[in-house]
């Protein structure tokens, strides 16, 4: 889903693809949004050094959250959406990183 408004992106560097100063490739292109505060994050590292608090990783049973952000198109997709889109985005077809999915465990009950 394309919001009317793209949701901030919180980071160190941040760029209007989601790209922060720890991940910059240019298929760093997904932001995650954290179960602990709602907000949108480049990445695990950001989060850490900015939201003064504990992360806490997203559930099985809340797979139908949309809690990934798209930095190319800015859609939002469902944390089972992301699982299954095979490292690009359904909307605009850009393609993520692959080496993301060994951080799942830090966003997710894998």
């Amino acid at each position: 889903m394309v919001p009317a408004t793209p949701p901030i992106c919180h980071g160190i560097g941040v760029n209007e693809r989601t790209q922060c100063a720890h991940y910059h490739s240019e298929r760093d292109l997904v932001a995650i949004q954290f179960k602990c505060c709602g907000l949108f994050y480049a990445c695990i590292a950001c989060h850490d050094e900015l939201a003064g608090h504990p992360t806490k990783v997203w559930g099985k049973d809340e797979r139908g959250h949309e809690a990934i952000l798209c930095g190319n198109c800015h859609s939002t997709l469902s944390i089972a959406a992301y699982f299954a889109c095979q490292n690009s985005c359904p909307m605009c077809h850009a393609a993520f990183n692959p080496g993301c999915a060994a951080h799942y465990p830090l966003y997710f009950d894998v």
